[in-house]
């Protein structure tokens, strides 16, 4: 049965019969690709595997059967003694050991790796099996079965052809004979088995490798030393800049050199190679081939940063716990009492200027820590935190903290963005701008985590972090290292979160600044006293309403909110209807005025039309606009519902009609129509009664639509302008929303919202360390790397698995280039001097990464060959 199950599969994949091809051409072994298909068959319960391994070919012109003599050797047979693939680098273990250029065989091997055929009764059943079912079937390609444990890679086989057969056999010994260590000792067994009956026997042909194995380094010492923590508070951190990935191997990332000496083609009798003398000197070797054998995961100091950095990811605890509940309660006082809390906040508090210094500003968090801990227990030394908030917070180093604007100008971020491919490197990743606060935060805490106290450390930073945006909100002083306007909703949520804590602080300092303005500063070109805004501010300020007579302003905060505002964001996408103005409304002063809009004229009073101070809309970040397209889907199709969208929907619109009223006393809807929606107002030349061409305008059908939003809106709308309107955008509780948001993030939810901001940082530095190496493979993988971080990266929540699949891509980069610097440094590339050689030996140093073995040009008396010589010979000294 097993013998039919072996025939049927051979049956199956057509190897029966006379087997043809071309000849092999040299080094196709290498170059071309190998396959293999599989099937199982059982002896008795006993699994095996069958394997056919094939080169693939082209199919041959002419059919080669019919080439083929009566008599010829079959194809396995010629292609044993064509000596063109000897040696191939990489191959099947028996292509490469001694059944030197087989193109196609089949291997029997137990199919369960722990199983074994041990006894010799077993292995002799085996081989008679296959041998029936060769001869049965007519088969030429040789058959193998795998003998002894796998480990041991031990194969028995035949191959047979008509009239003629080719036994394969292996033998393994503990310890070699001493006379079969040389060539004529080889040659005996050899003759031996072979056992040929003809005197005197024909010439045997040979091909001859030796192997030298280079694994002591010890006159390269390796350069990289792992980065020295202490020096970080200079700075630095053992030459590492401060804020930049460190990068390259702890250890030599290159093992071994192996060195092959071929002599390709020798005929019996013209070499001697005995136990007394031998012709076979290396350096006289025709051909010398060289592989590395890489390290197997060497330690590499980019991946283990990144590494760490995700095992953060899978931390449960907050932030309290790791640092104690006591880390946030007030100096001293009982917070439980809750009266105790609305009396500190309704009391009124002038507004602080103090001078802004590193030491005022840290370390509330770490009295507290210490308060309720030994003194040195806090994760953080003082120095070390100083440097990191220093470099955080540059702004903090400037004792000006009077002026404002210049620092507004410098830090908030209002230099262009560079437009080059890697700085856009955010918006593919959802990470932040790499000059960004954001992103220099998520590489110190990446160092911290590595260097200073693991999640503890990430855990204290994030603390006094947090603390940093309250005591800036709280002081009107603008975050630095942020673009200006609204949340950028391509970067992380984390950097809109602090955008948008940006935005509020702008407003609220606005706001302070206008109380504060003196009470006659209303000419058209004011101060505006808000310095920080630019961003999509129109140029010439909108706000000049401050000064006036704010006394005279509600001081309800309930009803009234002074608003600074702009009007350019609005003008285009108007939508609003209603009746002709009041009569009575033409009596009010015009209130909130910019500028004239051209030489429109209202319809009925005939005064110019003006563009009102409008209130800006509101900025929001991405979860917030997720919430509110939730709110208003779940508000259904009802009329009701779509009546409660509207109005969710024109709170601005409705602000931006009561600031056009309060501008253009008198003004109708048809007047607000032309400004806010000129689409909306249709106009046409008709001829009057009196026979002149005039234009009439009338508002466009949708307007038209009786009692709809806009008609609605606009006979709700008072005329109030900006300043005195109900906010629509809630800076205080905004703010007071992000600064919970921060406050509750364990260090997890950090490190998940910030991996994006450290694989960008990753590539980066890949990128600017393969610049120097110039290796092509490893811009291809770098170009893999961003489109697969790019497609990971942009939903929500990535997988783990994805996630490790990209940090394991980084690694292997970081690896190749460490390998790149270590054969560069053993081959002495770039002292070389003749301009030429150094090109050659680049180019060496580049095919022994890519490539499994290569072939050293001019042997032992190239270049290449005298470098590797003093290798050995360095090394035989030590």
């Amino acid at each position: 049965r097993f013998i039919s199950k072996i025939e049927e599969v051979l049956n199956d994949w057509k190897l029966i019969g006379i087997s043809s091809g071309k000849p092999l051409e040299k080094g196709i072994f290498t170059t071309g690709t190998w396959e293999e298909k599989s099937d199982e068959i059982s002896f008795a319960d006993f699994r095996f595997s069958v394997t056919h391994h094939y080169l693939v070919q082209e199919p041959s012109d002419k059919d080669g059967k019919e080439e083929l003599g009566e008599d010829a050797l079959p194809l396995p047979m010629q292609d044993l003694l064509c000596m063109n693939n000897d040696f191939p680098p990489r191959a099947h273990c028996l292509v490469r050991w001694y059944v030197y250029g087989l193109r196609e065989f089949v291997v029997i091997a137990p199919a369960a790796n722990n199983d074994a055929v041990v006894s010799e009764s077993k292995c002799n059943l085996l081989l008679s099996s296959v041998s029936i079912a060769l001869g049965n079937t007519g088969c030429q390609v040789p058959l193998f079965v795998q003998i002894h444990h796998k480990w041991r890679r031990m194969y028995v086989g035949e191959c047979q052809g008509p009239g003629v057969r080719t036994d394969f056999e292996m033998v393994h010994l503990r310890k070699v004979p001493s006379q079969y260590t040389h060539l004529s000792g080889l040659l005996d067994i050899f003759k031996t088995k072979i056992g040929c009956p003809l005197t005197p026997l024909p010439p045997v042909t040979m091909a001859i490798r030796l192997t030298f194995v280079l694994q002591d380094w010890q006159q390269y010492f390796w350069p990289q030393q792992p980065p020295d923590i202490d020096a970080l508070v200079g700075g630095e951190v053992g030459g590492l800049e401060f804020g930049k990935l460190p990068f390259g191997a702890c250890e030599d990332p290159i093992s071994e050199l192996h060195l092959a000496t071929t002599w390709p083609h020798l005929a019996e009798g013209i070499i001697v190679d005995n136990d007394v003398y031998s012709d076979l000197d290396p350096l006289q070797a025709p051909q010398w081939s060289v592989r590395v054998r890489k390290a197997d995961n060497p330690q590499c100091l980019l991946g283990d940063f990144l590494t760490e950095f995700f095992k953060l990811c899978r931390r449960k605890e907050s932030t309290d716990e790791i640092l104690g509940r006591s880390a946030f309660d007030e100096e001293g006082k009982e917070v439980a009492d809750i009266t105790h809390a609305l009396s500190k906040l309704t009391e009124p508090a002038p507004v602080p200027i103090p001078k802004l210094s590193v030491t005022n500003m840290v370390h509330s968090a770490k009295k507290k820590i210490r308060k309720h801990r030994g003194v040195d227990e806090s994760p953080l030394s003082n120095d070390v935190l100083n440097t990191i908030l220093l470099f955080l917070f540059p702004d903090a180093a400037d004792k000006l903290a009077d002026v404002f604007e210049s620092r507004a100008s410098t830090s908030a971020g209002n230099n262009p963005p560079p437009e080059n491919e890697d700085y856009n490197l955010f918006s593919h990743f959802k990470s932040a701008p790499s000059d960004s606060l954001t992103y220099k935060l998520a590489l110190c805490l990446c160092m911290i985590n590595f260097y200073h106290g693991g999640v503890k450390g990430v855990a204290h930073l994030w603390q006094e972090f947090v603390l940093e945006m309250r005591y800036r909100w709280e002081n009107n002083y603008l975050i630095p290292g942020l673009a200006n306007g609204s949340p950028d909703l391509r970067c992380c949520l984390l950097h809109q979160k602090l955008q948008m804590l940006n935005c509020c602080i702008e407003r609220k300092k606005a706001r302070d600044e206008g109380k504060r303005g003196s009470m006659s500063d209303r000419s058209p070109g004011g101060a505006s006293g808000d310095g920080a805004k630019g961003g999509d501010h129109s140029g010439d300020n909108p706000e000049k309403e401050f000064g006036k007579s704010w006394e005279s302003w509600s001081d309800s905060e309930e009803e009234f909110f002074e608003c600074l505002s702009d009007t350019e964001d609005l003008k285009g996408n108007g939508q609003e209807n209603g009746k002709k103005g009041a009569k009575e409304s033409v009596n009010l002063k015009p209130e909130g005025r910019l500028h004239p809009h051209g030489k429109l004229m209202l319809l009925h009073p005939g005064e110019p039309l003006y563009v009102p101070i409008t209130q800006e809309p509101a900025p929001m970040t991405e979860d917030l606009l997720e919430e509110q397209s939730e709110v208003l889907a779940k508000l259904g199709t009802s009329a009701e519902g779509a009546h409660l969208r509207a109005r969710m929907q024109s709170a601005c619109l409705l602000s931006d009609m009561e600031s056009f009223k309060a501008a253009n006393p008198g003004c109708c809807l048809e007047d607000f129509v032309r400004w806010y929606s000129p689409r909306d107002y249709i106009e046409e030349e008709v001829v009057d009664e009196k026979g002149n061409k005039v234009i009439r305008g009338e508002l466009s059908a949708r307007m038209k639509i009786p009692s709809n939003m806009w008609v609605e809106a606009w006979e709700t709308a008072k005329p109030i302008p900006a300043r005195r309107q109900k906010r629509l955008f809630d800076d205080t509780r905004e703010a007071e929303k992000v600064l919970h948001y921060l406050a509750v993030q364990k260090p997890a939810d950090l490190a998940r919202h910030l991996l994006p901001c450290i694989i960008h940082a990753a590539v980066l530095k890949v990128k600017e360390e393969e610049a120097l190496e110039d290796i092509s493979s490893v811009k291809k993988i770098i170009k893999q790397i961003v489109s697969h971080s790019s497609k990971v990266l942009r939903f929500p929540s990535p997988e783990d698995k994805k996630l490790e699949e990209i940090i394991a891509q980084i690694m292997s980069v970081e690896a190749i280039i460490a390998r790149a610097r270590s054969l560069k440094a053993k081959f002495g590339v770039e002292k070389c001097e003749n301009e030429e050689e150094k090109e050659d030996l680049q180019r060496f140093v580049n095919s022994l990464l890519e490539q499994p073995e290569v072939p050293v040009v001019g042997a032992g008396r190239g270049p290449a060959g005298s470098i590797i010589h003093k290798l050995f010979v360095n090394a035989q000294r030590v």
